[in-house]
């Protein structure tokens, strides 16, 4: 009888114990979902997850009840068969306390735990009925720990008690559309669920990742007459540009294609301000500041003030909805992968985003950021086109190179 009663608390410390874990694991926006489609075990849930605080509470309070009996009657069986061995009330306690321990430990902490926490959704919609029953049952002993819990915060520690709040966190939807794209028949939602991500990964982008770089601006100097600005337009075919004063350093704002329609007297008459920002500047937080200000484009300075580069919103947006094409827009060159081991690249391309998106292993460091700076920091010089280049199982070939950069290269990986 005894040894049934401990299996039976060890039995729900291990419950306790496993559905604690999965509560805290389970993606909250999966369970808000499961739950918008009427299922009857996601309402119960969701309910728990709008009450965190109650729902781990009574989740403790079941544990702790669980283990004191378990302590107990471990106790009454323990004691008889180490009393032959053992004289000493200390060391009986001990080596009861060890032994006890070691079994909670093992199978009413690291296995349950373990297990539940490979499918928290899951394992809480299975359990969802008993967690609810135990829940209400526990709840009022849970309520006064609470109450007692808050009065010790507030009136002893002085800390302010606030409401829990559910909070849908980036980890839950990034686990969500992971789910979503290994399930069965993903390639149908292949395209919302690449804008999604991307989406998510704007808020760690930033400015400098997106941004024209200083030496593709194209610009017209301040002094420049209206039948040079209109050129300049037709030649590129762009709607903004941007104008400087003297040279690129020293950028005063803007000219819209539309504004020659005017048929102004002079650049000055029709010249735009535009925001100026950092190059480490959030990429979502400047595509709020676009939105807000209803400004389109924005110069970025680098840590010395210098122009590094300018950025429009449809840079920014561009990054969750993928390349932007228009009547207007040329054929660029763009990264490719020939085969299983050859790479054309482009010299502006970043580093991290070739190797997450190749699965290569390219060297990064604070010292370059892209596919042109690793290279000229290899060679401490300008290579010239055709040159071959070679370190760390990777051979470059230089495609196209300019007085001043990279711009294209072929890379062979050696193995992979």
């Amino acid at each position: 009888m005894l040894i049934t009663t401990a299996l039976v608390a060890l039995l729900f410390s291990a419950f306790f114990s496993g559905v604690e874990i999965a509560f805290i694991s389970a993606n909250k926006l999966q369970l808000e979902l499961d739950k918008s489609k009427g299922k009857f075990y996601s309402k119960m849930i969701a309910f728990f997850s709008k009450n965190e605080s109650d729902f781990i509470t009574t989740m403790l309070v079941g544990n702790n009840i669980a283990l004191v009996v378990y302590g107990i009657v471990m106790t009454q069986i323990l004691t008889p068969k180490l009393e032959f061995f053992f004289n000493s009330d200390f060391i009986l306690l001990l080596i009861q306390t060890i032994i006890a321990t070691l079994i909670v430990l093992v199978t009413a902490e690291f296995l349950p735990k373990t297990i539940f926490r490979v499918f928290p959704n899951q394992i809480l919609n299975i359990f969802s009925i008993p967690i609810w029953l135990f829940f209400v049952f526990l709840r009022p002993i849970s309520i006064l720990m609470l109450k007692i819990t808050h009065v010790i915060l507030k009136y002893v520690l002085k800390q302010n008690i606030t409401k829990d709040k559910q909070v849908f966190g980036k980890t839950d939807l990034d686990d969500f559309l992971s789910n979503v794209k290994s399930a069965e028949g993903a390639e149908d939602t292949r395209v919302e669920v690449k804008m999604l991500q991307n989406a998510l990964d704007l808020s760690e982008k930033r400015v400098r990742e997106c941004m024209i770089p200083r030496t593709e601006i194209i610009a017209i100097d301040m002094l420049s007459s209206m039948d040079e600005v209109k050129a300049k337009f037709i030649d590129t075919k762009l709607s903004k540009l941007l104008v400087f004063k003297g040279n690129i350093d020293k950028i005063i704002g803007y000219v819209h294609s539309y504004d020659l329609f005017k048929s102004p007297k002079n650049l000055k008459s029709i010249l735009l301000p535009l925001p100026f920002v950092p190059e480490s500047m959030k990429a979502m937080e400047l595509l709020n500041q676009f939105i807000e200000s209803n400004k389109g484009v924005a110069v970025v300075l680098d840590e010395f003030g210098g122009t590094a580069g300018m950025i429009t919103i449809e840079d920014v947006t561009e990054e969750i909805v993928g390349e932007i094409v228009d009547e207007h827009d040329v054929d660029e060159a763009v990264d490719q992968q020939i085969d299983a081991t050859t790479f054309i690249l482009l010299g502006r391309d970043y580093v991290e985003d070739i190797n997450r998106k190749y699965n290569l292993a390219l060297p990064e460091s604070d010292e370059y950021e892209t596919i042109s700076g690793l290279l000229l920091d290899f060679l401490e010089k300008i290579p010239k086109k055709e040159d071959v280049i070679e370190f760390k199982g990777y051979h470059f070939t230089i495609i196209n190179v300019s007085k001043t950069t990279i711009q294209e290269v072929k890379l062979v990986v050696s193995a992979r």
